[in-house]
């Protein structure tokens, strides 16, 4: 059974960059807000390449032991089990690191060696270096407004990447993606995008991330599916932004006005 294609809208030349990267060896950095269409780029470029692709998705405690492997008990030995990042090096994956600031230092210092001319990846555990195969490629993601203040990317890691920027889309695209992935009418779509473009820009709000094409999705989704449609902007786009009830209603009141 042929998987189906992931559905992407491209927005600029962000296939033919990536194709050009991964033909030339050229580790990937996508930049951009969440839900913004990253991870589902790289879903949709594998599946263009014919290629297999691991995700991570990295958090605060995610190491470089949990990337590269470790040692388990089995019985009455100790074994070695590969992590994801020593399986991509060796069947020539692709692996994407998702919010790759948010990591532990360890994997920065990890995946250097693989981000350079070298192309390897050293298991200081095994004692060993591993030659990437020659299908492999690292991508990653972090959000900058996100971690602005918080978790940087050094610059000397930066510039181990060649850079991709996601934003999100004009109206007329974002309209035409809520159509193809969720088939809600086209009517509902427009004013759903129409909602998420005067949310992102009440930056009187204080919100630290703002509504994404994801959340419009998900609107789209419940509305399609039969939840009305004020319910429906409610729990998918205003309840996922804040906790502050004040903010909630201001936010509620504009949804109703606006679907």
């Amino acid at each position: 059974m042929t998987p189906t294609t992931p559905y992407y809208h491209a927005i600029g030349k962000e296939e033919e960059i990536f194709s050009h990267a991964y033909s030339n060896k050229i580790p990937l950095l996508l930049k951009g807000p969440t839900g913004t269409g990253k991870s589902r780029f790289i879903e949709y470029m594998a599946h263009q390449l014919d290629k297999k692709l691991i995700t991570i998705a990295c958090h605060e405690e995610t190491s470089s032991t949990d990337l590269i492997g470790r040692f388990i008990i089995k019985g009455a030995e100790t074994v070695w089990v590969d992590g994801p990042m020593t399986l991509a090096v060796k069947q020539g994956a692709i692996i994407y690191l998702d919010e790759i600031a948010e990591a532990r230092p360890d994997v920065i210092v990890a995946i250097h060696s693989l981000t350079d001319h070298r192309r390897e990846l050293f298991i200081d555990k095994l004692g060993i270096t591993i030659k990437a195969h020659e299908d492999f490629m690292l991508v990653a993601s972090f959000n900058p407004g996100y971690q602005r203040g918080f978790k940087e990317l050094k610059p000397s890691t930066k510039q181990r990447f060649s850079a991709l920027s996601f934003d999100y889309p004009e109206a007329k695209q974002e309209i035409e993606i809520l159509i193809n992935e969720t088939k809600v009418d086209a009517d509902n779509a427009k004013k759903l995008v129409a909602i998420g473009t005067k949310i992102r820009n009440l930056t009187e709000l204080g919100l630290t991330e703002t509504v994404s094409t994801r959340l419009l999705v998900n609107a789209a989704t419940l509305i399609n599916s039969g939840l009305p449609k004020r319910l429906s902007t409610h729990i998918a786009i205003v309840e996922p932004l804040t906790d502050d009830l004040q903010t909630i209603q201001s936010l509620k009141d504009l949804c109703d006005l606006m679907i």
